[in-house]
């Protein structure tokens, strides 16, 4: 049973110094999650787990599961008057709003279905989205997606686990809301989130170890050299594979999460995408008192050069993070 005293993510909004638009918004891209949330469930028993038999723009097989969320999200948004346009890590280029439905002046950016390879087995994934502003009164085009992430207005991710959790920022701390199955509401359980400075768990591919640069191996060394080594302590290792439940336990309890460049395809400057994953991540990291960098500099100063755009990530706890960034700047 809900506690009565613990408000709803509405009245939570009505309480927040932000533009009635946005709050409205953030209403609108959760019910869409609710709706996702309910797809995921379902999952096998509506035959839906699987490989769609077609690629995105990342050259990456779609899931059935991604097209389905994709399509949610654009559904549901679409005619809401709130939106300019949308841009998905599964679409090749941005969907403006059609000229015959009503626009507002947000922009909404978004990882439907993020951790897509855990589908079939049944561990964790989520949704990430990234809200900006504009002030284009036409249709958009794909410059005006393209802004650093200190620019985002508002950011979050739902969780699809044991619990549906949507976490976000608008720019004033961190909350975390929690989908009640029976009146599908969902309600604060967390608020004003921090990450503890200083951890004793780092997350990364290990299977990668061979193909670093010099500044990750060296501190992942360090880490597992544990009460012996240069840091006098011992930490554990953790790895779920999606984003967003890697970071969800950064958030909750601390940590360090690192997908950084490496060297099987030195032109690439990392493997997540720089709008749809590392920014709206990076700006909750942030707001939750965390660090977020590509190796050398904060993520959410990088201009972005075209929709999707890679990049190298490493963010968490403030001190582990601090640590590497000092590292890639000796190296």
């Amino acid at each position: 049973m809900t506690n009565s005293t613990t408000p709803s993510l509405e009245i939570f909004l009505q309480q927040q110094d932000a533009p009635e638009h946005l709050k409205a918004l953030l209403i609108q891209v959760a019910k869409s999650c609710d709706s996702i949330s309910r797809a995921v469930n379902r999952g096998a028993l509506d035959n839906i787990l699987g490989s769609a038999g077609s690629g995105n723009i990342q050259g990456e097989t779609q899931q059935k599961l991604d097209i389905i969320t994709n399509n949610i999200l654009l559904d549901d948004n679409v005619s809401t008057g709130l939106l300019a346009g949308m841009a998905s890590e599964e679409m090749d280029t941005i969907y403006p709003i059609p000229d015959n439905l009503p626009k507002g002046k947000y922009l909404l950016l978004f990882d439907p279905l993020d951790g897509s390879s855990n589908i079939d087995v049944n561990v964790s994934i989520g949704t990430i989205f990234s809200i900006l502003e504009t002030n284009q009164s036409d249709a958009v085009t794909e410059s005006d997606f393209l802004k650093s992430g200190n620019l985002q207005v508002a950011a979050g991710y739902v969780l699809y686990g044991p619990q549906t959790i949507l976490t976000f920022t608008i720019g004033s701390g961190v909350h975390m809301f929690t989908l009640d199955p029976s009146s599908r509401s969902f309600i604060l359980t967390k608020s004003n989130v921090l990450i503890p400075e200083d951890t004793k768990e780092f997350s990364i591919n290990m299977s990668n170890m061979r193909h670093w640069d010099t500044p990750v191996k060296r501190y992942v060394d360090e880490c597992l050299s544990g009460k012996e080594g240069p840091r006098n302590k011992d930490f554990n290792m953790r790895w779920i594979a999606s984003m967003v439940a890697d970071v969800h336990r950064v958030l909750t309890r601390g940590g360090i999460f690192m997908y950084p460049w490496d060297k099987r395809d030195p032109n690439k400057p990392g493997k997540l995408r720089l709008l749809y994953e590392a920014n709206p991540m990076s700006f909750l990291v942030e707001q939750a008192g965390g660090l977020s960098i590509n190796g050398t500099k904060p993520i959410l100063t990088i201009q972005p050069s075209h929709l999707h755009e890679r990049v190298s990530v490493i963010l968490g706890s403030k001190n582990e993070v601090a640590l590497v960034q000092e590292y890639h700047l000796k190296s």
